[in-house]
């Protein structure tokens, strides 16, 4: 399973993992990159020192790539920057900012720079900067969320980009990786997945409340600040949606939320405190190792091709429509 995000990022199998705040630890990233794909470390909020201490962390469990995500709304961006250039982290993802006036400096530094787009103008404005690749993620993932679903924008920033495309949304099996694939994609970042996964840390009653999840089990709060966010259904989002119909001002909206996703991961507070969680939470029903759930998508996704291969080669002009 190799495509040009393989070479680029120096990885085994097209597919990151997501850098979840709080969720996106040494642990996971390092575990992920051990099974062949790039685990991300989410830097969040974090202070510099933390960062490099998950930093350091992550170097002791693994020896393969790994990355960071950076937080562009993160009252620490700088020092977070400065961290991981002193750190020579191979690959940066970005998102909620514009990573322009660092990417010279990391690129100098020998740091790919993958930015979380979502939108076609975002998009070619971010390769037109100096992008390495860009993740495409549509509206059915978890946590802060744009307005195109996956299957909608996915082929259209591949068209309007050269530079590799990662799809994510929505994505949690081998199904998905060839679905991305078959829209231009060159991999997939998979968060709700790796969430239930044996290595991830979060709190047993977050991973409790995702199993429990069904397909509408998920709702979309802040939208009236302009961040909207996708949660599971609970108390703290049933505030969320009623303050946002009372016309509360965006600042007594945001202070709801501080805090709010600490309490969930940390603290297993799942009714007052945001889990959060892709729509694709009501599809997964286990909690697996990292690397099985790696392995088992590479496995399915190579059956796929083949079932589809088969089926190519025993059509004729005659039953040809009947696929």
């Amino acid at each position: 399973m190799r495509t040009p995000l393989t070479q680029l990022l120096g990885i085994e199998y097209p597919i990151l993992q997501g850098g979840m705040a709080w969720v996106a630890t040494a642990e996971l990233a390092a575990a992920v990159s051990n099974a062949g794909g790039l685990g991300i470390i989410g830097a969040g909020n974090m202070p510099a020192d933390l960062l490099a201490a998950e930093i350091r962390k992550c170097r002791e469990l693994t020896a393969k790539p790994f990355g960071v995500n950076v937080y562009y709304l993160s009252p620490f961006v700088e020092e977070v920057i400065e961290v991981v250039l002193h750190e020579k982290i191979p690959v940066v993802t970005t998102g909620a900012g514009n990573p322009g006036k660092h990417i010279e400096r990391l690129h100098a530094n020998g740091t790919k720079v993958v930015p979380v787009v979502s939108s076609v103008a975002l998009a070619r404005r971010l390769e037109h900067i100096g992008a390495d690749a860009l993740i495409a993620e549509g509206l059915e993932c978890g946590g802060h969320i744009g307005e195109i679903t996956t299957m909608a924008l996915v082929p259209q920033v591949v068209r309007a980009v050269r530079v590799p495309v990662i799809a994510a949304g929505g994505i949690a099996d081998g199904h998905g990786l060839i679905a991305a694939l078959a829209l231009g994609a060159q991999g997939v970042q998979l968060g709700t997945r790796f969430v239930l996964s044996q290595e991830c840390t979060v709190h047993p009653r977050y991973k409790e409340a995702l199993l429990k999840a069904r397909d509408r089990s998920t709702v979309v709060t802040g939208v009236t600040t302009g961040h909207p966010v996708r949660i599971l259904e609970n108390k703290l989002a049933r505030e969320f949606l009623r303050l946002e119909r009372s016309g509360a001002s965006r600042e007594e909206i945001e202070r709801l939320g501080v805090g709010r996703l600490r309490a969930a991961v940390r603290e297993g507070d799942v009714e007052y405190g945001s889990v959060m969680s892709g729509q694709i939470a009501g599809y997964i029903d286990d909690i697996l190792p990292v690397r099985e759930i790696i392995t088992s998508m590479i496995k399915e996704a190579a059956e796929v091709l083949d079932f589809l291969g088969q089926r190519a080669r025993a059509q004729t002009p005659a039953n040809i429509l009947e696929v």
